[in-house]
């Protein structure tokens, strides 16, 4: 087996840092045991889900990941291992679910883990990310939880401006438009009439006493 040259290596190196900086999501595999032929139909399945599978020599990936600043990775890069880049727009939990079927199908493929966005991965939850529904049913599902709320609260906001609106306009109308008199003044006038005393009342006040002294004897 013929050692890469030093500017190959520098390429390579250059090519993964690359890879890791723009990939938010990726996932590491023990890959001994499976044949080229498994290994490019696995490859292929990947791409359709918008992820580069591809097998990686462990020193040179570690300078990578130093370089990118891609820390998390470096735990997973013990033995043989080959990662699925998933690139912008691609279905993290669609490959999730491809290299989980390749684990179960091949019985050799062995999920290490993977970094979701800086954080480190179990392979136990990269199992549970292959078992979430596709992106577009969860992008779905979030759009309808986040805008169902913001639904029921503006039509809260709107409809007490909407009886408001209404209110405002009855009371116009019924009062004979913009030109009438303001409802202040014959609020002034109404409450005079009720509370100066008139004649009818002078002379109509003893009769509840008259009531009284009827109903005590």
């Amino acid at each position: 087996m013929t050692s890469m040259h030093k500017s190959d290596k520098e390429q390579v190196v250059a090519e993964l840092t690359e890879r890791l900086r723009t990939s938010e999501t990726l996932i590491v595999a023990d890959y001994r045991g499976l044949t080229n032929a498994e290994i490019d139909g696995l490859r292929s399945k990947l791409i359709e889900h918008g992820a580069r599978f591809a097998v990686v020599k462990n020193t040179l990936t570690r300078r990578a990941a130093e370089a990118a600043g891609a820390d998390a990775l470096l735990a997973l890069l013990e033995g043989p291992s080959a990662i699925a880049f998933v690139e912008s727009g691609g279905d993290a939990v669609q490959v999730a679910k491809a290299l989980s079927d390749a684990a179960t199908s091949t019985k050799v493929l062995a999920i290490r883990g993977g970094v979701l966005e800086g954080s480190m991965l179990s392979a136990e939850e990269v199992q549970s990310l292959a078992k979430l529904p596709p992106f577009e049913v969860l992008r779905a599902q979030l759009v309808g939880a986040i805008v169902s709320p913001l639904t029921t609260v503006l039509a809260l906001l709107t409809a007490p401006l909407r009886d408001l609106a209404g209110l405002i306009d009855a009371r116009i109308e019924q009062l004979g438009g913009v030109d009438a008199p303001p409802v202040v003044a014959a609020s002034a006038d109404a409450e005079t009439a009720i509370h100066e005393p008139t004649d009818d009342d002078t002379t109509a006040s003893p009769q509840p006493q008259a009531a009284d002294k009827e109903e005590q004897e």
